[in-house]
């Protein structure tokens, strides 16, 4: 009786092997685990580095509104852009350390460095709030956050007249940390999160030339 010897030993193996279908059932289930684990953990990511990218812009706009229109944080009323009051001429003109001193001496209240400021403010702001142009805001950002880094001069302990600068620190200061958000949400195309990063991506000229991301 060949074919009940086969399914005889068939059956008693299965007996033997009980847990050999729970294992392949349990492997597909801490497959599927994983990958819910991973999806939920790259949607987290998402999510901080975009509210890091909208904060970090939104910095850069109020800056933008407050220096322009007075609206009595950093600019008092009345002392605005649209007031007739160059939004650099009181900040560049009162650089006291550094060696670039007495060329942020020279630039203060000159009309292409009030426009450029201001439009720089204004650009970067919006863009990464919004989750566009990323790359060029984060070349433009750098930039300026290294000429500002430049103006307070953090490694110097005492200003040129010999008071103390009250730097608390030689190098790292809030505008390395602004740049630094810069260059991290545009490295990781953070503007598909909470922005406009995709159809902007989508758009012919930014598909035709990606340093537009």
């Amino acid at each position: 009786m060949p074919e009940v010897t086969t399914i005889m030993a068939v059956h008693e193996h299965s007996h033997r092997h009980p847990g050999s279908r729970l294992s392949f059932r349990n492997d597909r289930t801490g497959t599927a685990l994983a990958v819910s684990a991973g999806i939920d953990t790259h949607t987290r990511q998402a999510r901080a580095l975009a509210s890091l990218r909208i904060l970090t812009g939104f910095v850069f706009l109020w800056a933008f509104l407050d220096k322009t229109f007075g609206l009595g944080y950093a600019t008092a009323s009345g002392k605005a852009w649209i007031d007739g009051v160059s939004p650099t001429k009181g900040f560049l003109g009162s650089v006291a350390v550094g060696p670039l001193r007495s060329t942020f001496h020279a630039w203060a209240g000159a009309g292409w460095a009030d426009w450029l400021f201001m439009l720089g403010m204004l650009g970067i702001g919006a863009a990464v709030t919004a989750g566009v142009a990323l790359r060029p805001a984060a070349i433009a950002g750098t930039a300026m956050m290294a000429l500002m880094w430049a103006t307070e001069w953090p490694p110097a302990r005492h200003l040129a007249d010999g008071s103390p600068s009250m730097s608390t620190n030689p190098f790292a200061d809030y505008h390395l940390i602004y740049a630094v958000a810069l260059i991290a949400v545009a490295a990781v195309g953070a503007g598909t999160t909470w922005g406009l990063g995709r159809w902007w991506a989508g758009l012919p000229v930014v598909r035709d030339h990606v340093w537009l991301r």
